[in-house]
């Protein structure tokens, strides 16, 4: 019996595994909203989390620059997506899952 991957509203396909994670947005009942961002996972030894690295640019007004920047955000990983060390993933914002993790994984892209 194939279960049916709820719509999470953003323009990402569902993931073709099906999990039982009830933190998991397709197959669970984890609301997404907020912030949506592109990053590499750096770290997916935690048990259902993966550490995403996100680089991105920050205007310096003195100087009339650029500098990169970049930080290290916890996320969820749902089983589905099961992501690892060196994807490129898209994660979004929900509510606080533990002390760390307010993201959830998904996309692999």
């Amino acid at each position: 019996m194939a279960v049916k991957a709820r719509d999470i509203g953003l323009d990402v396909p569902a993931p073709e595994q099906e999990c039982s994670d009830p933190k998991c947005p397709f197959h669970g009942n984890l609301p997404i909203r907020g912030q949506v961002m592109e990053g590499v996972v750096v770290s997916d030894r935690m048990h259902n989390t993966a550490v995403i690295m996100r680089g991105y640019e920050l205007k310096i007004k003195k100087y009339e620059r650029y500098e990169k920047r970049r930080s290290k955000i916890h996320a969820h990983n749902p089983k589905c997506i099961d992501a690892k060390t060196g994807d490129k993933v898209k994660i979004a914002e929900c509510r606080p899952l533990s002390k760390t993790k307010s993201f959830v994984i998904i996309q692999k892209l």
